[in-house]
């Protein structure tokens, strides 16, 4: 709305277009004049003078005007990743729906404890949005809100949150509830965000942790094959579901860190049928797909018993398992073009672990590189290993050997995937407790290998599906893969830092971690359908986090408060439309009132 000054008898009016007057009025008190701007309004049918906007003295008026006005002080706050996530927490009411299973801990403490003004619900979502943005230690949390724009959005002090408060109201949610607010929070996010998916990918990973062997409050976290190679530490195991389309989880649970893939598996399969079948889904437009590493010929049996086979599936097979059908495949491959690759394929219905499936075994050439530069490493590796070997056998101050337990170490050392028989050798003894070693790469046992490297065989009970459809799906397995290298990014998502000793306390920190990481998959959907962002997730959380909320600091002249005026940065035109489809720009405008800061809602717990 554009307003015109102009003077009329000395005095000082504002003309609108709306047609409206304003005018500035002074008014003397204490000896001062002060201005006002000031609309006259009828108010029970007579005329009253509305103040507008307070203006201040004579002085301070006139250095407003010449733009020379003391005192202004700057900031700028991180908000376009803090108000995207609020606002689709918002939309889920998921403080509210938390905070009607929180119960005491502990005797002393309230039935529903509040610390520092906020619930169990606030706590943990206020938790899961700081991993979301800058994964740090629940100590760190509260330096890296003040840099936020989340007391401003919130309405409350987060000054007092320390590594203390979330241990306290942490404490107050039991385990057993997770499930169960997990599975309330996707239907509200079904019927907010309209969700829908035909394939949903398991899998499973780990993550290693510092806890002590000694702590023995802690039976979660166990010693077993890390897939990032700390086999020195014990580690917690997290075994995941997520749709196709947007990578949100259906599904999640943290199991103890020995549990092989193919057990968790065998466990958490009625589990997932389950959780469908609460969410109402069409079980029979829906495949569950999931790697050969959860797949054997119990889990299969197990998947039968349950009449899983009503949610169909696609499963890998190890190749070394099924070499008489990769003998086959070779015999029959047919050429097959899978989204512009032409590949080989073999494809038949087969009956594997007493039942019936369609199987596709094809040639990943991808897989096929990576299989012979592996093996090639190997060889190299080894090589220089013998070669060492060899020349300290050959120095004529060695010590002397026994033949037998020489030829173990060499045995030992030539050992790997894919490395039998690939080196020849032999060692020659020359002289009592004196050896020669001699050895060779079988050039012709390595063209053998190479000839069989890269096969991939998937099963389904799919049996009308065309063969490229099966390979897709299987393909989409790489999905979820994402998704958990999107929970081991250190600047975004992260799990870690993870600085909790106890089963419980580890569960609930796993459970806002997986929540955090929902929002912003929601996120990235709503910002992929509005605003046709195409790019990765790690990549819009940067590009959120660098939209600031600008805060011009106006100190009093007075004992007044400090007048704040908010301001959004100007942003590039991808920005802008990207603000727009998160509403980002609404929330700054008109913030809402979040349920569950501060007040516990009478919101009916489910039986």
């Amino acid at each position: 709305m554009i307003c015109y000054l102009t003077i009329i008898d000395r005095k000082y009016t504002l003309t609108k277009e709306s047609g409206l007057m304003a005018t500035i009025q002074s008014k003397k008190s204490r000896g001062h004049k002060y201005w006002y701007i000031v609309e006259s309004r009828r108010v029970n049918g007579k005329p009253r003078p509305i103040v507008l906007e307070y203006l201040g003295k004579p002085d301070d008026l006139l250095k407003r005007l010449q733009g020379l006005t003391e005192g202004l002080r700057l900031k700028s706050y991180s908000h376009g990743a803090i108000a995207a996530l609020l606002n689709v927490a918002h939309e889920l009411d998921i403080c509210p729906l938390i905070n009607q299973y929180v119960k005491s801990p502990r005797p002393y403490m309230a039935e529903k404890p509040i610390r520092n003004n906020l619930t169990v619900g606030i706590t943990l979502l206020l938790g899961a949005i700081g991993r979301v943005c800058m994964p740090t230690s629940k100590r760190g949390w509260s330096k890296w809100a003040k840099r936020t724009t989340l007391e401003y959005l919130l309405r409350c002090s987060l000054s007092k949150i320390d590594s203390q408060h979330f241990w306290d109201l942490m404490d107050a949610l039991p385990i057993e509830a997770i499930p169960k607010i997990e599975k309330e929070l996707l239907e509200n996010l079904i019927k907010a965000y309209g969700l829908e998916s035909d394939s949903l990918f398991f899998d499973t990973t780990n993550f290693f942790t510092y806890i002590d062997t000694t702590n023995l409050r802690c039976t979660i976290a166990q010693r077993g094959k890390n897939k990032q190679k700390r086999y020195d530490l014990r580690q917690i195991g997290l075994a995941m579901v997520v749709t196709r389309e947007d990578m949100i989880p259906l599904f999640h649970l943290a199991y103890q860190g020995n549990m092989s893939d193919t057990k968790v598996f065998g466990t958490v399969v009625k589990k997932i049928k389950n959780r469908l079948k609460e969410l109402g889904m069409d079980v029979e437009r829906h495949t569950l797909i999931f790697d050969r590493g959860n797949n054997s010929k119990k889990n299969m049996a197990i998947v039968k018993g349950l009449q899983l086979h009503y949610v169909h599936y696609v499963g890998a097979l190890t190749p070394y398992n099924h070499k008489r059908l990769i003998d086959e495949a070779i015999d029959n491959f047919e050429e097959l073009d899978v989204g512009g690759n032409t590949i080989q394929v073999y494809r038949d219905k087969q009956e594997i672990w007493q039942e019936e499936r369609t199987v596709v075994v094809f040639i990943s050439e991808k897989l096929k590189a990576g299989q012979i530069r592996g093996i090639y490493q190997s060889l190299e590796k080894k090589q220089k290993q013998l070669r060492e070997l060899q020349e300290s056998l050959s120095n004529p101050r060695t010590k002397k050997r026994n033949k037998e337990e020489l030829e173990d170490k060499i045995t030992n050392l030539v050992k790997g995937q894919f490395m039998n028989n690939l080196i020849d050798w032999s060692v020659n003894e020359i002289s009592e407790g004196k050896f020669q070693l001699k050895f060779s790469i079988n050039r012709e046992k390595l063209n053998e290998i190479e000839d069989k490297l890269g096969f991939r065989i998937i099963m389904t009970d799919r049996h009308h599906w065309s063969t490229v459809d099966i390979i897709k799906a299987y393909y989409g397995q790489s999905f979820i893969e994402h998704t958990f290298k999107n929970l081991k990014n250190p600047y975004h998502l992260a799990l870690k830092p993870q600085f909790h000793w106890t089963d419980q306390k580890i569960i609930v920190h796993y459970f806002s971690c997986v929540l955090g990481y929902q929002l912003s998959a929601i996120v990235w959907r709503q910002a992929k359908l509005e605003a046709q962002f195409a790019g990765a997730l790690d990549t819009l959380l940067d590009m959120l986090n660098n939209i600031r909320l600008g805060t011009i600091l106006e100190e009093s002249k007075t004992r007044g408060r400090v007048k704040a005026t908010y301001k959004l940065e100007e942003m590039s035109d991808e920005e802008d439309v990207i603000m727009e489809a998160l509403a980002i720009k609404d929330l700054h405008n008109n913030r809402p009132k979040f349920k569950g800061v501060g007040v516990y809602t009478s919101y009916p717990v489910n039986p």
